[in-house]
């Protein structure tokens, strides 16, 4: 077996192509969690120094995705999904793939929780009572059918490969590899079946990309090897330095995604969704153009086709009919309650310059919002309401964030939440989320 090894990481080194042969069968090894640790330790190190080619990238997330179930549908059928990079107040994918259904697509969703400050969709489904993200391949494929869309954990079944690597590279500092993200993340996704994939590629400070040019370098990555895999993909590089939306944190990003599901809720979020969702109805041939995809989403969000699917959505994946009804028209009801709400107030008159992201989810996860460790419990209810946004014009006096905790809020945390607004004398420019698309 180290042969098999040590051929592969020859071959990295000295800038060649893998054996497809070894490569499957050493990916066939990780799936079947038969060979040491540290072996593949040397080749995601050797990976993780060196990198790979594109051709060889593609060849990495194909096996990957074939190392476990792949889901199957009738070729005739809009099979689509989207992916992010992760973001603080990302609650896209719990509007994203219901406003799909309603609008014909099929949504078979694999998503993952809560990684570093970033917080991750499935976490925030389960401030749902009741809702069970635990999926198997059988069940997805049953509410999909049924429902137009479904969103689940990521599991065993499903590209087991990805598992073992993606928690050896979590502990080897080689998390932040490009062939490797890329297949990390296509070969989930390719194994829904898809026919179309969006890709949000977060760039700024509260981004795992800091840099445009690093975004760049990822979406042409994921984007060349989901094509590779006879996706229809585009990826939406997006600015991740302020926070997204009104709400921050689990139950909290659930309360404006029913906001907006009902036609209402903050603009941010809605841009957002809309434009992700105008792009996937456009790949699939549903809308004539990107204009014309955007109208179809925003008229399910307002005409209630949406929060329809997504009430029928909670039911089948475990919530009771009464809860996911009530959730519906009443979300304070049903979601969970922080014990104490600290109110923040602008402390000088003048204009939004920018509020950081990264210091509100590092506050978060301070409080329960995250985790550090794969053990941590999530405390659902922690988070921020945020009354203003880039550009806006503020008075001294006025409140500008709504902290919602359940243990006390430090002086050093008070401190540092001040501390992530910052006025301008002069008039701001509104945020451009969208920064560039990569096809």
């Amino acid at each position: 077996m180290s042969d098999l090894i040590q051929r592969l990481c020859d071959a990295i080194e000295n800038g060649q192509a893998m054996d497809s042969e070894d490569l499957a069968a050493f990916i066939q090894h990780v799936a079947e969690r038969t060979l040491p640790i540290e072996q593949i330790t040397q080749w995601l190190r050797t990976v993780h120094t060196n990198g790979i080619s594109s051709e060889d990238t593609v060849l990495l997330t194909k096996g990957m995705m074939h190392s476990g179930a792949v889901l199957t549908w009738d070729s005739d059928r809009p099979i689509a999904d989207k992916h992010s990079t992760g973001g603080v107040g990302d609650k896209m994918s719990l509007i994203l793939a219901p406003a799909l259904a309603a609008c014909g697509v099929e949504v078979p969703m694999l998503a993952g929780r809560g990684l570093g400050h970033t917080g991750g969709t499935i976490d925030k489904l389960e401030a749902i009572p009741g809702f069970s993200c635990e999926l198997n391949p059988t069940q997805m494929q049953a509410i999909v059918d049924d429902v137009g869309c479904c969103i689940a954990a990521q599991n065993e079944a499903i590209a087991p490969a990805d598992g073992l690597l993606y928690a050896i590279r979590d502990v080897t500092n080689t998390v932040d590899s490009i062939p490797l993200i890329t297949a990390s993340i296509v070969s989930k996704k390719a194994a829904e079946g898809l026919k179309a994939l969006v890709l949000d590629v977060k760039c700024g400070q509260a981004a795992f990309m800091k840099t445009e040019d690093d975004a760049r370098a990822l979406a042409e990555s994921m984007v060349g090897a989901a094509k590779g895999l006879g996706i229809q993909t585009i990826a939406q590089i997006t600015d991740m330095n302020e926070p997204i939306g009104s709400h921050v944190g689990n139950a909290l990003e659930v309360f404006e995604s029913i906001e907006v599901l009902n036609g209402r809720g903050s603009k941010d979020t809605v841009n957002l969704v809309v434009m992700q969702g105008g792009a996937l109805l456009t790949l699939l041939g549903l809308a004539q153009d990107q204009d014309d995809g955007e109208e179809q989403i925003i008229a399910s969000l307002t005409n209630g086709q949406a929060a329809q699917r997504f009430e029928r959505m909670c039911i089948a994946q475990g919530t009771s009919k009464e809860t996911a009804s009530q959730l519906l028209a009443s979300p304070r009801m049903v979601l969970p309650q922080a014990r104490h709400t600290t109110q923040l107030v602008v402390e000088r008159d003048g204009f939004v310059e920018g509020i950081d992201a990264m210091t509100l989810a590092e506050v978060a996860r301070s409080h329960g919002a995250g985790r550090f460790k794969l053990e941590d419990t999530i405390d659902a209810a922690v988070g921020f309401v945020i009354s203003k946004s880039k550009g806006d014009e503020v008075f001294s006096g006025q409140v500008w964030l709504e902290v919602h905790h359940n243990q006390p809020l430090n002086e050093q945390q008070n401190k540092a939440l001040m501390g992530a607004l910052t006025i301008s004398k002069v008039p701001i420019q509104p945020l451009q989320r969208l920064i560039e698309i990569v096809e």
